[in-house]
């Protein structure tokens, strides 16, 4: 257990400092935010997710469930059920991670709409430390090699799409006059909700380990849902062109590659 949470907290403490990274962007660029650039960040973070859930998540629920005698899909497709269902109950509770959410609104205060935007961020964030945090316990539970490096490429995945994801989120606030300072503040807080569930879901699974098949898929669910129902409709992949798409095919490449050159 102290393993596999040290290790959890290493990789969901690299994606936070990705996202960290990607919000300093403020600090580079002017106000004005590229659309295409916006396309293209949204596009790559939907197809890193679409491949961590196939490689890292998936696949190794199969593996896993197959290796406790039970039927391989049927926890894949119940896990990632019950993710798509958690999301949808989130969805009505929470406000869309959507560009609307960053436009100041009449008789809104600021103070409202910092709490609504950090609401969002959080459901886009949740099922992304979750999957690290289930990754690096299945991988200190088995002590195989393969699946300790399969999580550091779902974790340096994730890392990769949360640089952009950070930048998208602070540009439009500095975009839309916030300072520097806050649109960063704000950009890197929206990371620190991934090792918090990441280091969550290792406990959970320390008392739970029959469950960990399942659990690897509702991160899996969780994610897909976050790419169908957001990412790639706010890359507006039929209104800019391909920019959006290929985003998406480089995301997906790059983790595919990732996952099966390192695990």
């Amino acid at each position: 257990m102290t393993q596999a949470f040290l290790w959890a907290a290493g990789g969901t403490g690299f994606t936070a400092l990705m996202t960290a990274l990607g919000a300093s962007m403020v600090f580079l660029f002017r106000r004005q935010s590229s659309p295409s650039l916006h396309r293209v960040m949204l596009g790559f973070a939907a197809g890193v997710m679409i491949a961590a859930s196939m490689w890292s998540l998936l696949i190794p629920a199969i593996e896993e469930a197959e290796a406790m005698g039970l039927t391989g899909w049927l926890p894949a497709a119940g896990g990632s059920v019950l993710g798509i269902a958690f999301l949808l109950a989130m969805d009505s509770l929470l406000p869309h991670f959507t560009p609307e959410s960053f436009h100041w609104k009449e008789g809104q205060t600021s103070r409202k709409r910092t709490a609504l935007l950090v609401l969002a961020v959080t459901l886009h964030n949740i099922p992304e430390g979750m999957a690290v945090g289930i990754s690096f316990a299945l991988a200190a539970h088995s002590g195989d090699p393969a699946l300790l490096t399969a999580a550091a490429a779902l974790a340096m995945g994730i890392g990769i799409q949360n640089f952009p994801e950070g930048a998208a989120i602070a540009l439009p606030l500095r975009q839309e006059g916030m300072g520097r300072g806050k649109a960063f503040a704000m950009g890197a807080l929206s990371g620190l909700v991934e090792p918090l569930f990441g280091l969550l879901t290792v406990l959970a699974v320390g008392s739970i380990q029959p469950l960990m098949p399942w659990l690897l898929s509702f991160a899996a669910g969780a994610m897909l849902y976050v790419v169908v129902e957001e990412l790639i409709p706010e890359a507006n992949l039929s209104e800019g062109g391909h920019t959006g798409t290929l985003g998406v095919m480089a995301g997906f490449l790059i983790m595919m590659i990732l996952d099966v050159a390192l695990g």
